[in-house]
């Protein structure tokens, strides 16, 4: 067989994705967090770039101050209206809070609205174990008593309970600090009188007695709380209130009052010490009605201030042909790109909120029982842009409402059909479960049956399993685990 070589025109056609729209879409995606790590990067890497806060460079040459500064204006990207439809009744403030940017101008507000309205910063507070280890070195141990301790704080968790049992404790001591097990004990004793109470427990009903303990002895039900405490307490996880009053001889009355108690006390006593600094959610989008309308405006507090230096934007208007002149004007046509990533990004971001502020309108003024039915595509339809960017846009993007603050990928929710022939979104379905439970006997709770019972009298027709779905996703234990006295 001879193999030939062979010329072949072939014509065809191809998407390519430039950097410039890679870096576009990445942006679109990143969250107002990690667009702040994004621009600083570029702040770093592009000397054209600088925070709008920073005092203005004047330009390198006299004649250039009167030009407009990164090349006529087309380097330096400002607010540009957002044409929205006008039969929207919800208002867009893009025009109203963006100025046309020139090189002494950014999109930001005005130099007298510095202040932050959010706490954006918060110091970590102290760890549960350097609590316990203050406590210690305030106590009159000895040097064996002193080892034995910080090998039980060592060995308690988080929530307050000690992990290993003694006997491993005294094992792992180091050579010269022998201690044998009932000795141990006796030093736990002294650790679980420390603060928080119940600290040091080796399981929840030892963290409960030792919160009973502490509790003055004229407490009302002590005696019995206790009893229930050592004895019946898987009873009472099973909700079987009927044997803990035939155990306990006990009318329901005092059976309540006994439970109540109980329920009085922390079974994880180190979970309210925590050194885990708070994490607060900046939403990217204000929403709020004015004179009968809703609103839509960008958080401005969120939002990257921009613009390019006037002084090396003029030396890159140099005709000059050395290195350094090249160099800054790549720079310069790089920082125009990102500027205008940057718009793209804010002017998408508003209208899709501003197209679900107007589908969800009954969802701000009524609550969640009216939240319609949302896909990725009706939004995509609506404003001519594809589903992937819609979903881009919408990831990790927080609205903050009258109602609260909500992420945009909340707005949207899957459909039910209704015996009318109509939909009922499933945030809605969750709503009128939550309601129905909240109203419900607690000495009888509502079984899923029946709550997809009593949900087909109101029109909507969903089985026993999506409720326990919906029931599930909200945290709500079931019937058995809701039962209560009454």
């Amino acid at each position: 067989m001879v193999m030939r070589q062979s010329l072949q025109l072939r014509l065809g056609q191809q998407l390519t994705m430039t950097p410039q729209l890679q870096q576009a879409i990445r942006l679109l995606q990143l969250s107002s967090l990690d667009l702040q790590v994004e621009v600083q990067a570029v702040l770093d890497s592009n000397l054209m770039l600088e925070q709008a806060d920073e005092p203005q460079d004047p330009p390198a040459q006299p004649e250039a101050s009167a030009v407009r500064t990164a090349d006529d204006s087309e380097a330096e990207i400002g607010a540009v209206a957002s044409t929205l439809p006008d039969e929207l009744p919800v208002d867009s403030a893009w025009e109203d809070i963006y100025e046309s940017y020139d090189g002494a101008t950014s999109y930001s507000r005005s130099e007298e609205e510095e202040w932050d309205p959010y706490e954006r910063y918060a110091g970590a507070g102290e760890s549960l174990r350097d609590y316990l280890y203050w406590q210690m070195r305030l106590t009159p141990f000895g040097e064996r008593e002193l080892a034995v301790a910080t090998a039980i704080i060592d060995a308690i968790d988080e929530s307050g309970y000690l992990t290993l049992p003694l006997e491993d404790l005294c094992q792992d001591l180091r050579e010269g600090f022998t201690m044998t097990p009932a000795e141990a004990e006796k030093v736990l004793g002294q650790i679980q009188r420390f603060d928080p109470q119940g600290v040091g427990a080796r399981s929840p009903a030892e963290c409960l007695l030792l919160q009973l303990e502490a509790l003055p002895a004229d407490t009302p039900w002590l005696v019995e709380a206790r009893r229930l405490v050592e004895h019946h307490l898987e009873l009472l996880a099973e909700r079987d209130f009927t044997g803990l009053m035939r155990r306990l001889k006990v009318t329901r009355e005092a059976l309540q009052g006994i439970v109540s108690l109980i329920q009085s006390l922390d079974p994880h006593p180190g979970a309210r010490l925590s050194n885990a600094a708070p994490q607060y959610v900046v939403p990217d989008v204000l929403v709020y009605r004015q004179r009968n309308a809703w609103r839509v405006e960008l958080n401005l507090d969120s939002t990257p201030k921009l613009r390019i230096n006037a002084r090396y934007a003029a030396l890159a208007r140099q005709n000059s042909s050395n290195g350094d002149t090249a160099y800054l004007k790549n720079h310069l046509q790089e920082a125009r790109w990102f500027l205008k990533s940057l718009q793209n990004r804010n002017e998408t971001l508003l209208k899709v909120a501003t197209c679900i502020v107007e589908r969800q309108r009954e969802f701000l003024e009524q609550g969640d029982e009216s939240m319609k039915p949302l896909i990725l595509r009706d939004v995509a339809e609506a404003l001519g842009m594809h589903e992937s960017t819609i979903s881009r846009v919408t990831t990790q993007k927080y609205m903050h409402t009258p109602r609260g603050i909500y992420e945009l990928k909340y707005f949207f929710s899957s459909h039910v059909g209704t015996s009318d022939g109509g939909e009922c979104s499933s945030t809605a379905i969750r709503a009128m479960i939550r309601k129905l439970i909240q109203v419900e006997n607690p000495g009888k709770p509502l079984s899923d049956d029946k709550i997809a019972k009593l949900l087909e009298v109101e029109g909507i027709q969903v089985a026993r399993r999506t409720v326990a779905k919906y029931r599930e996703a909200m945290s709500i234990p079931s019937s058995s685990d809701r039962k209560r006295l009454v």
